[in-house]
């Protein structure tokens, strides 16, 4: 239901904010390359899926920092506003969809901040039920209700002179919603039962991946909270949005994994590289974590084929080439690497029909029937 926690390094990696859109008078951002651009066939990114990122260990001061990986520009501006934002006091609102990492920049923001040496912790709005909300965000005393045996500690009250995370802010009742507001503006709690207010001293970082102002729309998030916990917005982008950094997140947990199962794997093929560049995560980098432990786990001979990774993976859609996309060439290509290339994007165009592809590619079908078992598309 909640959890509480010192600070530590998280279970997930990989972050960013999204808005990097070019102001007026400068250079609008160059597009994200596509997904084959990224494969190691392209020797300008073969070294995003050779280097390994360091796997710092968990006693170093720091090393959660440490995990946060990505070369995406949207990444490199989530360093800098984290930067930014973590010394001072500055109530901070996090959004994006599940997965994203919103949690690892609260835990981020925590670290670098005066109060990295007091409590972290963490409130899960979605897992409260609503009758107890009250009591476990701000105590009760004993007797102030049915089932309460004995005066309980809110968790407020735990995180005083901390960090205060909440989760899923937008799942929180709105009568709860507007004692906490009240509480950001004095610093003042009352527990349930109790006559009295005690002070506290908590940093509050929320995160939600509603879409908020739907839920303002709606009513389910009061605006007046809203703006109390957007005094500084950082907003997570998908990690569909920011395929760069597939490559070195997906290095980094092959790495943690290996070492945790004592394991040697070393590397991806390169169909399983293109698996990865080209599946959509709709659970985001906690879908990657969990599909490359499957994998290691899986991966025999040193390497992770893309049989070892997830069925949705292995069954991905190849991506279209767009006007103005580059056909994914490089000198060190095969031609069989080429036809095989072309024919998985001529499959794709026709949705898998092969009596269209053949067709379109002027042979028979089974002839095509061959060449897409030899090349295993």
């Amino acid at each position: 239901m909640t959890t509480r926690r010192k600070a530590r390094r998280s279970d997930s990696a990989g972050a960013s904010d999204h808005r990097n859109e070019a102001s007026p008078g400068q250079r609008a951002p160059a597009p994200a390359p596509a997904p084959a651009e990224l494969a190691s066939t392209d020797p300008g990114h073969r070294g995003l899926w050779e280097a390994a990122p360091p796997i710092p260990e968990d006693s170093k001061p720091g090393a959660f920092i440490q995990s946060m990986i990505g070369v995406s520009p949207q990444m490199q501006r989530v360093f800098r506003l984290i930067a930014k934002v973590a010394p001072t006091e500055s109530t901070v609102l996090i959004t994006g969809e599940s997965g994203t990492g919103k949690e690892m920049v609260a835990h981020a923001i925590h670290l670098q901040s005066r109060r990295a040496h007091r409590t972290f912790v963490t409130v899960n709005a979605a897992a409260i039920p609503e009758s107890l909300f009250e009591s476990e965000l701000f105590g009760h005393r004993k007797g102030s209700f049915t089932g309460a045996i004995a005066d309980k500690v809110g968790l407020m009250k735990e995180a005083d002179r901390g960090t205060l995370f909440l989760d899923e802010v937008a799942e929180m009742p709105l009568s709860v919603q507007a004692k906490l507001l009240r509480a950001l503006q004095s610093g003042e709690i009352r527990r349930v039962g109790d006559t009295e207010e005690a002070h506290v001293d908590v940093r509050v970082i929320a995160a939600t991946n509603r879409d908020v102002a739907r839920s303002l729309r709606e009513g389910t998030l009061r605006e007046d909270l809203y703006y109390r916990l957007s005094v500084f917005h950082i907003e997570l982008p998908p990690l569909r949005d920011r395929r760069e950094d597939i490559p070195p997140l997906a290095n980094f947990f092959r790495e943690r994994y290996a070492r945790k199962l004592k394991k040697r794997v070393e590397r991806f093929t390169e169909r399983a590289q293109r698996s990865l560049l080209e599946y959509d995560y709709p659970g985001n980098v906690r879908e990657l974590e969990n599909a490359i432990e499957r994998a290691v786990t899986l991966a025999e001979h040193g390497e992770i084929t893309h049989v070892d990774l997830p069925a949705p993976f292995r069954q991905a859609p190849g991506r279209l080439l767009g006007k103005g996309d580059a056909f994914p060439y490089s000198e060190t290509m095969t031609l069989a690497q080429l036809e095989a290339e072309h024919i998985r994007r001529v499959l794709v165009h026709f949705a898998g029909n092969t009596t269209k592809a053949a067709r379109s590619l002027r042979i028979s079908r089974s002839t095509l029937w061959r060449k897409m078992r030899e090349y295993e598309l």
